[in-house]
């Protein structure tokens, strides 16, 4: 059994198709089928559903994707040991993050590639639910989510802004109620984001509900409607960083939340441990998201 050939099976489940799968591996479909036949007889089970097309992978193939997931990131751990030994991290750093926390990843991965020039980040947006599952079974390295995990490293708590026309009816305030913020017709993201979940809890502990006019799974939709000025919406503090507040809108703190949510860096509980992600980890330990989130609000309140 070759790791090329576990490497193929993982192509394969994540593209669900096999020319896909061929061409993310830069080798020909005829060889890839060749790798993974080759790998079911080794194994002496099925992996593959074959029909007219792919139809996914037989329950033994599920048990063997998992172990080459594992197989696949022990490997890079010890590429990344070695790198270390040798004064300098090299390989993939493979983060997962909630759409909301993406506009802060610059603050980490700019500094990290800085310090390590010959190791490469891949970052996916991804729901909360779903970098659990891809933590537990070795498709990340590390991943930044909501969490309340004491072993979980801390980036910011999420402080909450409306962000409205700045000739609407809250043109002259400085802060502002969640039931207040619930009478304007708002822009918000999608009910099966965890933001949102956060958001409808919020709402409900102060005794209001919403039901937003228009509701988007991308903080940049979010915005491109805000933008507007026919809506305004309930914004993470932390979105300022990227999108700032557009021409037109200011933003009005909101009541502290009976629970602010805690953003941070989960690492994927793995022995070995990834050296990258122990990399990134050291990184957001020195620089100050939350001080840095802080000024940039500063400058946009009244």
């Amino acid at each position: 059994m070759l790791l090329r050939q576990l490497e193929y099976l993982v192509a394969l489940a994540r593209e669900r198709h096999f020319a896909r799968a061929a061409a993310a591996c830069h080798v020909s479909q005829p060889s890839l089928s060749a790798a993974i036949r080759k790998l079911e007889h080794e194994l002496d089970v099925p992996i593959v559903q074959r029909g007219q097309r792919y139809e996914g992978l037989t329950p033994e193939g599920e048990r063997v994707l998992l172990w080459a997931n594992r197989i696949l990131a022990e490997c890079d751990a010890l590429r990344q040991d070695l790198s270390t030994m040798r004064g300098s991290l090299s390989g993939v750093l493979r983060i997962g993050a909630i759409p909301t926390a993406l506009t802060v990843a610059p603050l980490l991965t700019t500094p990290f590639c800085q310090r390590h020039p010959h190791a490469r980040i891949t970052l996916e947006s991804l729901p909360s639910r779903e970098i659990a599952r891809r933590l537990a079974e070795f498709e990340l390295d590390i991943a930044m989510t909501y969490v309340d995990d004491p072993s979980a490293i801390s980036l910011y708590q999420e402080r909450y802004l409306l962000l409205t026309p700045s000739d609407g009816q809250f043109a002259d305030r400085t802060s502002l109620r969640w039931a207040e913020a619930a009478t304007v017709p708002l822009c918000l993201l999608s009910r099966q984001m965890q933001n949102r979940r956060i958001l409808d809890e919020t709402f409900a502990a102060f005794g209001a509900s919403v039901v937003p006019a228009i509701e988007t799974d991308t903080v940049s939709a979010l915005y491109a409607h805000v933008a507007s000025r026919q809506w305004s919406s309930v914004i993470s503090h932390a979105w300022l960083h990227m999108f700032g507040v557009p021409q037109g809108m200011r933003v009005v703190r909101l009541d502290d939340p009976p629970r602010a949510p805690m953003i941070g860096l989960l690492v994927a509980g793995h022995e070995p441990e990834s050296m990258l992600a122990r990399g990134l980890v050291e990184i957001a330990r020195e620089v100050d998201v939350r001080g840095v989130l802080d000024r940039v609000l500063a400058g946009y309140l009244r």
